[in-house]
Order: structure tokens, then sequence, then C-alpha cells
């Protein structure tokens, strides 16, 4: 079995998980604003611990759904000028923008995300309303840039595959 049929049969599985998170997540938000809306109006407070799960909800979602664009080669892009280049050109600018991602993820998201939440833990601050550790919020952000890192190597590979496939061809 080749590397790059392992490496689509984990992605594949990562993207699964994180579907079902994000629907689950989704799920949960939307749960939880309908209940704080209900608890204001038809009985008079709302509930206090809403505000706080909507915000970290909302902050999981984010970073889930960025992954999951990711994954799918869903980002945002400016092709104009990459489409006038000729296809090797293309491709290496491709496996270029993938490596930046996977620098990002791996230095400001895996990184600087664990520093954000190990710093937030050893703080000892808590979310008033719920009375949990505020760095759980913040777990995400390693989380996710694992999955974009992953991802990103991944995109890398598929685009090197596709060279020597093409190569062999010839």
């Amino acid at each position: 079995m080749s590397m790059l049929k392992i490496m689509t049969g984990i992605r594949n599985g990562l993207v699964k998980l994180l579907q079902v998170s994000a629907i689950v997540i989704m799920i949960v938000l939307v749960v939880d604003v309908l209940w704080g809306v209900f608890s204001r109006y038809a009985i008079g407070h709302q509930t206090r611990w809403t505000e706080e799960v909507a915000t970290i909800l909302l902050i999981w979602i984010s970073f889930f759904g960025g992954s999951l664009t990711y994954a799918e080669k869903g980002h945002l892009g400016v092709d104009y000028f990459v489409g006038k280049l000729d296809p090797d050109a293309q491709r290496l600018n491709e496996i270029l923008c993938h490596l930046i991602v996977g620098l990002f993820a791996a230095a400001a998201m895996i990184y600087g995300g664990w520093l954000l939440f190990s710093k937030t833990m050893a703080s000892g601050q808590t979310l008033p309303a719920l009375g949990i550790e505020a760095g759980y919020k913040y777990i995400v952000v390693p989380i996710s840039g694992c999955f974009m890192l992953l991802f990103a190597i991944e995109h890398i590979m598929e685009l090197l595959a596709k060279r020597n496939c093409r190569e062999a061809v010839r």
C-alpha cells in the first residue's frame, strides 16, 4: 500500500471526525442559543451559562470549519494570475501555498495555540458562569492546527504524486 493511500485513508477518517464534531457542535450551539432566547423572554431572565457556552462553541465551530474547508481545498484563493502560469509553475505555486499553510499551522496554531492554552490554564482563570478553566476554550487552536498540518502534508504529497504519474506516462 502506497504512502499516499495511507494518508488518504487517514485524511478521510479525520474529515469524518471533523464533520461529525462540527455537526454536534452546531446542534448544541443552536439549542444553547434557543434556550438563551427562551429563558430571557419566556422565563424573564436569561440563563447565565448560555452566553459562555455559545462563545466557546462558536470558537470551536470556526476552527473546525476552517480545517474542514482546507481539507476540501475550499479556501479562498485568487486564481487569476496563477491560471496564466504554465502547469508546472501552477503546481509549484500550489505546493508553496500548502507549505506556507503547513508552516503557519505548525508555528502559530500548534505551537502558539499550545502556549495560549497552557498559559491560560496556568493562570487559573475560570469562566464565571460555567466555573471551568478558561483555557479549555483555546485547546481547539492546537487541535485544529494539527488537522491543518496533516491536510497540508496530504495536499503536498498528492501534488507530488500527480507529477510522478505524469512523468511515468511520458
